[in-house]
């Protein structure tokens, strides 16, 4: 069996990203309806509410995970939550995994890290996680200013490790599915394509960028310092680009990009794939469509492999 699937309990091998703020139980409930596994975030820091959604994502009665970013939880609050309620899915994320693993694993959790690196993939591997994301650069928000594209990390931690493989970055669709699974992936995992889904939270300006983006529409901003991220090309970012740093307080206004349509009042986050995103469709969709092309497309590279045959 898929080890994902085994791991998450989600019908097909599709994961949605853990947006900060977006990542909630009305987007999260929708994927995992639909048939893959929605994730609520915890990034936001709003720990009570986060834990709200949690519960409210445990009544639907649906698979679903929890994202726990190491390097932003302001205590050991919310790792004590998720190990009480009931959860059987985590990805750790911004930071060692090695003093989350024993807990999550000894409450009965799967846990996948989110690696930009094979160096990182390995020492995950040595701290004993059940899986990896494997980010490649082409994703959208937080990143390492090391690129490395998801088509290069995935044959490089493949080629040195046999744990589960969760893609990101760069993908919306049965295409980039199935790429990536010829690469070594036993699932994925699409933020952007979700943030312009009709069950996202954030405003329709956010979701229409997305949809006029072009594959160069985005910037990797403050790849000197940190934090390194890739967000929608903007006025706003435009600015921080030439600058070439980003202040501490260019995410003030994250929320009024969210939810309020400005999309100059902080940097819109985004992957390269926005490029790839034409049209604003429900998470159902989404999902029918990316599984119905996997398969055609398998199907029919299974045929090229019977008659040994290049087409």
């Amino acid at each position: 069996m898929n080890r994902v699937l085994a791991h998450t309990g989600a019908t097909y091998p599709i994961l949605q990203a853990p947006m900060g703020w977006i990542a909630r139980s009305a987007l999260a409930s929708a994927v995992s309806r639909a048939g893959g596994l929605g994730i609520i975030e915890t990034s936001s820091g709003e720990t009570e509410n986060c834990q709200r959604e949690i519960m409210a994502m445990r009544q639907t009665g649906l698979p679903f995970g929890v994202n726990l970013p190491i390097r932003f939880l302001k205590d050991d609050a919310m790792l004590r939550f998720v190990c009480e309620s009931g959860v059987r899915f985590v990805t750790t994320s911004a930071g060692s995994p090695a003093k989350f693993v024993a807990p999550l694993q000894a409450a009965g959790i799967a846990v996948y890290h989110a690696v930009p690196t094979l160096e990182a993939a390995l020492k995950c591997a040595d701290a004993g996680v059940d899986g990896l994301v494997v980010e490649g650069s082409e994703g959208g928000g937080f990143k390492n200013p090391d690129e490395v594209s998801t088509l290069v990390l995935l044959q490089a931690i493949r080629e040195k490790t046999d744990l589960p493989l969760i893609a990101a970055g760069g993908i919306v669709d049965g295409r980039g599915m199935a790429a990536a699974f010829a690469l070594g992936a036993e699932a994925i995992q699409m933020g952007t394509r979700f943030v312009a889904c009709a069950e996202s939270p954030v405003h329709a300006h956010y979701k229409q960028a997305i949809v006029d983006a072009s594959t160069t529409g985005t910037y990797m901003l403050n790849t000197k310092s940190s934090p390194c991220i890739r967000a929608l090309k903007a006025p706003f970012t435009q600015t921080l680009h030439e600058a070439g740093l980003m202040g501490p307080d260019a995410f003030q206004g994250i929320q009024q990009v969210y939810f309020g349509g400005d999309m100059n009042a902080a940097p819109a986050l985004a992957g390269q794939s926005a490029g790839l995103v034409h049209e604003v469709l429900t998470a159902q969709q989404i999902i029918e469509q990316t599984v119905a092309e996997f398969r055609s497309i398998a199907a029919r590279l299974g045929q090229l492999a019977q008659q040994a045959s290049f087409g």
